[in-house]
């Protein structure tokens, strides 16, 4: 096992703190404390990492998150747990989101171990919801929903069909598992966790706070560098998922204290939760200032909005994504009254409340 430990003279980046000099190589660990472990398995995307973490458990290891479904990354976990951890049994999988890089292997992991899975009650049905597959209406309604906000025929007709490869990713899910709720304490290895939830990137994330150790599992909810994806979902077209997830950052603030190390899903540990948390929320009102100006110039669909907001070159995956952040500005500026959107044709298009344009 090729451990690394905490730097005497952490790294920073403005507010930020980093105890450890570097992330560590896919295969490698990072010792965080005594019993907890720090591994990065590898993705197929642009992001090309997922954090996942090891509690010393009694005899055996829970793991929080599980990477996703590929040859590589099970390979990577395969070799790990049969060598440096010399055949230790994974005693509890925790799954903090139902998105494939948290939860793709999580069904192999229970399987392999006979290990309990705990999660909560949205992601494990939302998984199981997923996994039936999506049947031709659905894949209608997706292309009818991005049509409708501007999206050309040939890029709806590509990014309709994505829920797909969602099947390939996740590995079946267990039959049983054991909900996590907001406020409960999770018992691990001598050490109490409580739990706490947080939306906006994904429902009912599951968080982990360890007081003793001032240690905060934050899953994708806060992340250094990085902003999370919120994304409007095309079953809930004009839900508030940024609303939601500023909720989020304001009780975390609140919840948490300042000092904790924060553990997240993707990059690195760092100290300075409250200033990230308030950078997130200054980094989503500028956008929704891009959107609240672009607006006012003239009548915009999300599609005209989204190169306003992310000016780099995407690809059909990446570009699901950016389309329905851009939504979620949307809808949160409709909330607030800023906007208002209305139809012209077969599109809707916003523009400023108040019979503006």
């Amino acid at each position: 096992m090729t451990a690394t430990t905490r730097s005497d003279t952490p790294a920073t980046n403005g507010p930020l703190q980093f105890p450890f000099d570097e992330m560590p190589a896919f295969g490698d660990v990072v010792e965080i404390a005594e019993g907890i472990l720090w591994m990065r398995l590898p993705l197929p995307y642009l992001l090309d990492h997922v954090n996942i973490y090891f509690i010393r458990d009694g005899e055996g290891w829970a793991i929080i998150d599980t990477g996703i479904r590929t040859e590589e990354a099970m390979t990577t976990l395969e070799n790990f747990l049969a060598g440096p951890l010399e055949g230790a049994p994974v005693t509890r999988v925790i799954v903090t989101h139902a998105h494939p890089d948290h939860v793709g292997l999580a069904g192999w992991l229970c399987e392999r171990f006979d290990a309990p899975l705990l999660t909560s009650y949205s992601t494990y049905m939302g998984v199981r919801v997923i996994s039936q597959g999506r049947s031709d209406a659905d894949t209608r309604n997706s292309f009818s929903f991005y049509r409708s906000h501007g999206m050309s025929e040939e890029l709806a007709s590509l990014v309709a069909i994505r829920g797909n490869e969602y099947l390939k990713h996740v590995y079946p899910m267990p039959l049983q598992f054991l909900r996590l709720v907001m406020a409960d304490v999770l018992e691990i290895g001598g050490r109490s966790f409580r739990v706490m939830t947080g939306e906006g990137h994904a429902q009912e994330q599951v968080m982990l706070y360890c007081e003793a150790e001032k240690l905060f599992f934050a899953a994708d909810q806060v992340i250094e560098r990085i902003s999370p994806n919120i994304s409007v979902f095309e079953g809930d077209p004009n839900g508030d998922p940024l609303g939601h997830y500023l909720r989020s950052l304001r009780l975390i603030r609140s919840e948490i204290p300042d000092d904790v190390l924060v553990l997240s899903g993707h990059r690195r540990p760092f100290y300075g939760l409250h200033a990230r948390c308030t950078e997130l929320e200054a980094h989503h009102e500028e956008r929704c200032d891009l959107i609240r100006e672009a607006c006012a110039r003239r009548p915009h669909t999300v599609a005209d909005l989204v190169p306003i907001l992310f000016t780099r070159k995407l690809d059909p995956h990446q570009m699901s994504f950016a389309f329905t952040e851009t939504l979620a500005h949307v809808n949160r500026l409709v909330r607030r009254g800023e906007i208002e959107s209305r139809s012209e044709g077969d599109r809707v298009v916003h523009v400023p409340a108040g019979g503006g344009q």
